[in-house]
């Protein structure tokens, strides 16, 4: 006799996001490389900051960037990579994907540098995380959703936990 499989509109759960972190980096001017295929290349270098959560503490390294694809219609695909340093001398290496738009007025702001209301942006991540430190694998081991706020010179991340 075969068992029948639950109906999944009546058993299915959502899973809940429990907030890891969030990490606020200076940027410096991009560098526009211009029109490529995908779109308008821009490399958006990163000059440092700092990261906090739950048991979480520590530097944002110079050193990394933003290496974003800006299409026509504004849509930005984002593929930024960074280190972190906790306070105890621990690093972890972020790799962050993820799209970015708004409306084209918004857009154009953001391109020129310009202040925008975050809430009037779409900015969300997937990021993967690389460590060596046995008290940091649950970041190797775990899927994270991320999401971001632009300002002229620096970018807000925060980072949650898919359980």
């Amino acid at each position: 006799m075969s068992q029948r499989v639950p109906d999944a509109t009546q058993t299915a759960t959502a899973p809940a996001l429990v907030f890891a972190f969030e990490a606020r980096m200076q940027v410096g001017p991009p560098l526009d490389v211009g029109p490529v295929p995908g779109g308008r290349r821009r490399i958006i270098p990163i000059l440092g900051g700092t990261f906090e959560g739950p048991g979480l503490k520590g530097l944002v390294l110079p050193g990394g960037a933003d290496w974003q694809i800006v299409r026509a219609d504004g849509f930005g695909e984002l593929d930024t990579r960074y280190t972190l340093q906790t306070d105890d001398g621990k690093l972890i290496y972020v790799q962050n994907a993820g799209i970015r738009h708004a409306s084209p007025e918004v857009t154009a702001q953001l391109m020129a540098g310009q202040p925008v209301d975050p809430s009037l942006v779409y900015f969300r991540t997937v990021p993967k995380f690389e460590t060596s430190s046995p008290e940091l694998t649950w970041l190797m081991r775990s899927i994270f959703v991320g999401t971001g706020e632009r300002y002229p010179a620096d970018v807000l991340m925060r980072f949650w936990k898919l359980e």
